[in-house]
């Protein structure tokens, strides 16, 4: 090989070489400015109960067992496990959570009208309350008390718990359940930045919510079926106060404007074919044509009114009307619509 050929190669495989590394640096870079969140190592979050148990007078047999506890690693890539660990060592050294975990095993959650008190209590240890909130919330979300949920996780950020993931996912949830579309695709969008280290369940769910709530419009059909499904959660869960009543009172004027907007194209189209109907004869005739006829040449007058009011129909048109836009649509829209007969019935009732 000459020495030019040399000079050459050595000079392609530098270039080769930094090439390489700049775009490993590169997506490096990238993969930490896109997770703004990561999950804590079962070793840090161990540090920080240890820190927790030096603050408090926890006796040596106590202290033995959350040894023994947390001398087995968390193979599992799913985080809530850690979660459950850290309450689990909580319960054996504070009676307060000892008591209110015990009592979410023996109470559903739909009578849990009130927040129990060392969640909302800043004078708390916040490691031991942030984690203690998660953990709630958790048992709230699966009694589909979203409202709730939401309410108790309010303010926490994913820094601030073992599983951040669950965090996330939870208020994703729960503003999905609540059509809160914008801060839900938020929380997924976060959620979803360490996507390859979540639990499946949590990944599937998130891009599902993601794809079923993006296209989601106001005052659309499909958002007056989800208002009507969430009024039947909260009457379900025997929540019927000013929420229930705004979201029913919502749900008739988003359809009253479908209809009125129906009715506006019904009267464009009228006025349409009429004007259409008139122009095949309005033109005149040729001086040449013979255009026969034996009648006496009396021409009929229309009977039209001033004020005629295209788009007041009458109440079995307006039905026939409203019945299209639910024309061909599954069967919860097709549900909203008889509803809103049915609410119709009673009003004129």
């Amino acid at each position: 090989m000459s020495f030019k050929s040399t000079i050459t190669s050595a000079v392609l495989a530098t270039f080769f070489c930094v090439a390489m590394a700049a775009t490993t640096v590169s997506a490096q870079d990238e993969l930490e400015k896109r997770a703004s969140w990561s999950f804590p190592d079962q070793l840090t979050v161990k540090a920080n109960l240890d820190k927790y148990l030096s603050d408090s007078e926890v006796s040596e047999a106590i202290l033995q067992q959350i040894t023994v506890l947390w001398e087995i690693p968390i193979e599992s890539s799913d985080r809530s496990l850690l979660l459950d660990q850290l309450i689990n060592s909580f319960a054996l050294v504070n009676k307060e959570v000892r008591e209110l975990t015990t009592r979410l095993e023996t109470t559903p959650a739909t009578a849990a009208n009130i927040i129990p008190a060392m969640l909302t209590d800043e004078s708390q240890n916040d490691f031991l309350r942030n984690n203690l909130r998660l953990f709630y919330a958790r048992w709230l979300a699966h009694s589909d008390l979203q409202d709730e949920c939401l309410q108790v996780l309010e303010g926490i950020t994913p820094n601030q718990v073992v599983d951040p993931a669950t965090l996330l996912f939870y208020q994703a949830t729960g503003y999905h359940r609540l059509l809160a579309k914008d801060v839900c695709l938020q929380k997924i969008n976060l959620l979803l930045e360490n996507e390859e280290q979540l639990p499946r369940r949590y990944s599937t769910i998130a891009n599902l919510m993601k794809a079923d709530v993006g296209p989601l419009k106001p005052d659309s059909l499909d958002e007056v079926a989800r208002l009507m499904a969430d009024i039947r959660r909260r009457l379900k869960l025997g929540r019927a106060g000013t929420r229930v009543r705004q979201e029913e009172e919502d749900v008739i004027a988003k359809l009253d404007k479908m209809i009125e907007e129906l009715e506006q194209q019904q009267q464009q189209q009228q006025q349409s074919g009429s004007g259409g109907g008139s122009s095949s004869s309005s033109s005149p005739a040729q001086d040449s044509s013979n255009l026969g006829g034996s009648g006496p040449g009396n021409v009929d007058k229309k009977s039209v009114k001033e004020g005629d009011d295209w788009g007041a129909l009458p109440p079995r048109e307006r039905q026939k009307a409203l019945q299209q836009i639910s024309k061909e649509l599954p069967a919860h829209y097709r549900e909203v619509i008889e509803e809103y007969f049915r609410k119709l019935a009673r009003d004129e009732g």
